[in-house]
C-alpha cells in the first residue's frame, strides 16, 4: 500500500532505525518516543487493525508478541516493559497498519492513557 507509511518503512522507501526483523515483522525506533525505549513493532502484512484482522491472522499476531519478547531480551530490558497496541483513531491508533508499541525504560502509571 503506497499510502501506508508503515507499508513504505517495510518497503524500504523509508528508512527506520530498525532493531530486529525477519520475514513476517519489522522492528523499528519510534521517532517520537514516549519512553526511553520505544519500538514499535509492525506486521510486514498490511492489516490495518486488530478489528480488521482475520481469524488466519492469528498465527502472525502471536508470533508478534514472541517477537516483542525477543527484542526486550536483546535490549536487556531486565526490569520489564509494557506492550500497548491501540486499535482506531478514538484511541491513539495514528497510522492504519497494525503496530504493537514496546515501551520501557522508566515507570508506567497505572491506568494508562
Amino acid at each position: 500500500m503506497t499510502d501506508c507509511l508503515f507499508c513504505r518503512i517495510v518497503g524500504q522507501e523509508i528508512q527506520a532505525r530498525i532493531v530486529m526483523e525477519n520475514d513476517e515483522i519489522i522492528a523499528f525506533h519510534d521517532l517520537n518516543p514516549q519512553a526511553p525505549v520505544h519500538v514499535l513493532i509492525v506486521p510486514r502484512k498490511h492489516i490495518k487493525s486488530l478489528g480488521e484482522a482475520l481469524d488466519d491472522d492469528g498465527n502472525l499476531l502471536g508470533k508478534i508478541q514472541l517477537f516483542a519478547r525477543d527484542i526486550a531480551k536483546s535490549l536487556g530490558l531486565t526490569n520489564g516493559f509494557r506492550l500497548v497496541m491501540n486499535n482506531g483513531k478514538g484511541v491513539g491508533q495514528s497510522v492504519d497498519h497494525l503496530h504493537y508499541h514496546l515501551l520501557a525504560g522508566r515507570r508506567m502509571q497505572w491506568p494508562p492513557g
